[in-house]
């Protein structure tokens, strides 16, 4: 191995240490990637959310020419709150072999990995580019990509195959389920519970939508895509968090629950999503005003994160393949802003470093071999680009 594994645990280290929670300023991590590049020579083009707060990162190593990969990579990750850890989620800790902290495995280990080959290919004679693209706001929704894509628009040349690193134990992934990031807003009437039939709970108004969700989701589950690569084999929902009320002496005034859809590649989420809307406003609703005009229920799509199907996957798979020898393909069930980069055109598969199951949990890690195995896998990357 060139690069030195002690090099890629001290940036890992680093970028541990910084909290870089979805929807939440970036320009800490950031600035630390860039000046890390810019130390190398390395421009940066930065592309930012409105508020200029949260930044995505570009950058380009080896010819500014039509072509080659694309390492891309989250810098969020998911909060700690109320998880039990072992160890300071934001301080890497190491034990053995392993590497502990948040974001380690998911995905701030692959980031280290390609900052650490850095220079290494930098020394290479490379006629294709590698490219650098690290993404916010993943974890909720991807609200990185679509700055990022358009950012892409403005440059003199157009790469050609994706490749995301999220934790696939170094197995090509050319599939996964889309996902419907939503919110539901209830605005009910509050009276006094000792006659709740003058108001509108609306706590109880986000049972009966949560119960339709549910049905749904039954309704999916009973109809599997036969001889389907995933599991489960069927779009899923998930009721992730709930809110409302006052006082359990008076009927809610307010509620609001946050969900998800994940339909399969193909599905139409849109049309489910719709159908569970027409259930609020055709059925709920009406009756809610009849007792108040001024109850509502909004039911917001936050972001429509798409799936990754193989209709693009060939030519990233096949390059993969080349590189490492490996000929299998899988799907995976979680989404991730591969998606987002197949539905523009460029050629996406899912590969990287650890293994999923240890995202989002407390004492989160990824081990030092799964560190050298991406390691060696973006040397080659930069040998086969130098041929």
């Amino acid at each position: 191995m060139i690069t030195p594994l002690k090099q890629t645990i001290n940036i890992l280290e680093k970028l541990v240490a910084f909290e870089s929670l979805p929807g939440k300023p970036t320009h800490g991590i950031i600035s630390y990637i860039k000046s890390y590049l810019n130390d190398l020579g390395v421009d940066c083009i930065l592309s930012c959310d409105s508020t200029g707060d949260r930044a995505n990162l570009f950058a380009t190593i080896g010819p500014v020419i039509d072509g080659g990969v694309v390492l891309n990579g989250h810098t969020d990750v998911v909060p700690v709150a109320g998880q039990k850890w072992a160890t300071n989620p934001f301080a890497l800790t190491q034990s053995d072999n392993r590497l502990y902290g948040r974001g380690s495995v998911d995905m701030k280990g692959f980031l280290a990995c390609v900052m650490a080959c850095v220079p290494y290919w930098q020394q290479q004679q490379l006629n294709k580019p590698i490219h650098i693209a690290f993404t916010f706001d993943e974890e909720i929704g991807g609200f990185g990509m679509p700055v990022l894509l358009n950012s892409l628009q403005s440059l003199p040349f157009l790469p050609a195959i994706v490749i995301v690193g999220e934790p696939t134990d170094m197995q090509i992934i050319t599939g996964h389920k889309g996902g419907f990031e939503m919110r539901t807003e209830i605005t009910g009437h509050e009276v006094h519970s000792c006659d709740p039939t003058l108001g509108v709970n609306a706590i109880s108004v986000a049972v009966a939508l949560i119960s339709k969700i549910h049905s749904v989701g039954d309704e999916l589950k009973a109809n599997p895509y036969p001889g389907s690569p995933f599991q489960p084999p069927y779009g899923t929902f998930n009721i992730g968090t709930i809110e409302g009320g006052m006082a359990r002496n008076a009927t809610a005034g307010h509620c609001a629950f946050n969900w998800e859809l994940r339909p399969m590649p193909g599905e139409n989420g849109q049309k489910i999503i719709a159908d569970i809307e027409a259930y609020a406003m055709n059925q709920l609703l009406p009756e809610m005003k009849k007792v108040n005009a001024d109850c509502n229920i909004k039911i917001i799509t936050e972001a429509p994160v798409p799936p990754l199907d193989d209709r693009n996957a060939g030519n990233a798979a096949a390059l993969v393949s080349q590189i490492t020898g490996l000929n299998s393909r899988g799907v995976v069930s979680f989404g991730s802003d591969a998606g987002y980069f197949s539905d523009a055109g460029f050629s996406t598969v899912l590969f990287g470093p650890g293994n999923i199951s240890r995202a989002h949990k407390p004492d989160e890690y990824i081990e030092e071999q799964e560190l050298i195995a991406g390691l060696e896998f973006m040397q080659k990357l930069g040998q086969h680009l130098s041929l």
